[in-house]
């Protein structure tokens, strides 16, 4: 039998803790594994792109575990009723090849994407910053809005997204959050919202080289946290932000982002830092006060890793439903794999008047 998570069981797992408490503890767990970043196996993630959309596999191993996330990204299904990202992941143990949990990852890669967003800001923003920006309030923005607030104290949200239904929407789950020490303003515009903001987040959705923010924008000293922008063909910022001369960029796993992030737009040779780097203490999170920092956060597997690992553990210890599936046979003779397939033996009745 294989552990397994289902959409009940996860929302069991985030309302024992609250949503602020597992985003926390999530992100100290993909911390411990940044800071072991030379153990894992790493490779960009395998994409099958079509016209509307992208299907992907991410896998990652630090030796004794292995993971994979199955994700797609099909920004136009929420007009048929449909997500834009739904996920879902294995764990397994290297040693034996055996599954240790499956588990849905949709609202698992939402948590884990805003812990990771909260971690890298936490070493790359200005000490005090209160003021966010969220430009894109659709399925990603609760999860930013709660971890940046709980994380980084942020006690003033601006809101803007090009669909005003979206940022009623994440107004409305705000206010029933009760974060009494939040201010949410909604701003008709992006520059609306930027303006004053210590901390920019963009999360839009689009498949395309979007120019969400541009450069007159941006002010020295700024935090931007890039999220969107996470698949060849799809960014967010205008490459005039990345080539100021007070930028600083940083990335997850410098292939991938190569490939997929903001980075995409420039020049092989252009300079990053990888987070692990930073988080380590090997090279300045920011050199200065005026520098803009920003974070081009495309997902790694490594952060699906350290979620699978972290809601396996608390899956098995936390009382409630503990949901196993039998994912794989149990057998006798393990060389007899064509045993699981054949009837049971009859059992024979004996005649009337014949000994048994």
């Amino acid at each position: 039998m294989v552990d397994f998570i289902g959409i009940e069981r996860i929302r069991q797992l985030v309302a024992a803790r609250g949503a602020a408490r597992f985003i926390e503890e999530l992100a100290a767990e993909i911390e411990a594994d940044f800071l072991r970043w030379e153990a894992f196996d790493k490779s960009p993630r395998h994409a099958a792109h079509s016209a509307v959309g992208v299907i992907e596999l991410m896998p990652a191993s630090d030796g004794r575990l292995y993971a994979f996330k199955y994700v797609n990204g099909h920004p136009r299904n929420t007009a048929v009723g449909l997500l834009t990202v739904t996920a879902f992941g294995v764990l397994a143990d290297v040693h034996t090849g055996y599954p240790l949990l499956l588990s849905e990852l949709t609202l698992t890669t939402a948590l884990r994407t805003a812990a990771t967003s909260a971690l890298a800001a936490r070493r790359m923003a200005r000490r005090g910053s209160r003021v966010m920006a969220l430009i894109g309030n659709g399925a990603q923005s609760e999860f930013q809005a709660i971890a940046f607030h709980h994380l980084l104290g942020v006690r003033e949200l601006r809101l803007y997204d090009v669909d005003a239904g979206a940022t009623q929407k994440l107004e409305r789950n705000l206010a029933r959050l009760r974060l009494t020490d939040l201010q949410v303003v909604r701003c008709a515009s992006t520059a609306a919202a930027v303006s004053g903001s210590d901390i920019v987040t963009t999360a839009t959705a689009d498949k395309c080289n979007a120019t969400i923010l541009t450069p007159e924008l941006i002010v020295p000293g700024m935090h931007l946290n890039a999220v969107g922008g996470d698949c060849p063909g799809k960014t967010e910022l205008h490459p005039d932000i990345l080539r100021r001369p007070d930028a600083r960029v940083v990335v997850e796993f410098e292939p991938q982002s190569r490939i997929e992030g903001e980075i995409q737009q420039m020049e092989a040779q252009f300079p990053v830092t990888e987070l692990a780097a930073v988080l380590a203490g090997r090279v300045p999170a920011r050199a200065s006060e005026h520098e803009v920092t920003i974070f081009d956060s495309v997902g790694f597997a490594l952060e699906d890793f350290s979620s699978l690992r972290y809601l396996l553990r608390i899956h098995q210890q936390q009382r409630g439903t503990q949901q196993q599936i039998d994912l794989l046979p149990d057998l006798e003779n393990p060389k007899d794999l064509f045993a699981v397939l054949s009837p049971p033996p009859r059992s024979v009745t004996p005649r009337a008047g014949v000994a048994a």
